[in-house]
């Protein structure tokens, strides 16, 4: 397996962006990270992630972009054992990484974070059910088509 991040790996779909905060996604916070996670189908790899560093937080895109960088070089490193366990369940998951802290932290603390996170979601992930429809989806999939239209 390659240690880069491809293309298909980072979460750039609109749609399965708003259906991860729209709700029904499981979140925990390992501070300084805030890890946000859904199953979605439609992915193209076991594992899709964004990370989200708030303006509001550092005003300099430099800054923003250095911790963007710690965050997707220790995903990138330690991903391998969460994308072996979501091949064998045959499941695929897009992940949100929303950096939490106003202060630059060492890439260490990131990396270390990155390894709980990544161990947390690979130990949940067993436990993800399939989301049933809710009333409205179900009333809609087994509503008869009218033929007065």
């Amino acid at each position: 397996m390659a240690n880069t991040l491809s293309k298909p790996e980072r979460l750039n779909k609109k749609k399965a962006i708003e259906k991860m905060f729209a709700g029904g996604s499981r979140s925990f916070s390992v501070f300084p990270l805030r890890v946000v996670y859904l199953p979605i189908e439609e992915l193209e790899t076991p594992a899709s992630i964004l990370i989200s560093v708030s303006k509001r937080r550092f005003k300099r895109a430099v800054k923003r972009n250095r911790v963007k960088r710690q965050i997707r070089e220790a995903y990138r490193v330690n991903k391998h054992e969460l994308l072996r366990i979501l091949e064998e369940k045959q499941c695929r998951i897009g992940i949100a990484f929303i950096y939490l802290s106003d202060q630059l932290v060492e890439t260490s603390l990131i990396e270390e974070r990155m390894k709980t996170a990544l161990a947390r979601i690979a130990e949940k992930v067993t436990t993800i059910e399939a989301k049933p429809l809710s009333e409205t989806e179900a009333a809609s999939v087994t509503a008869p088509i009218s033929a007065d239209s």
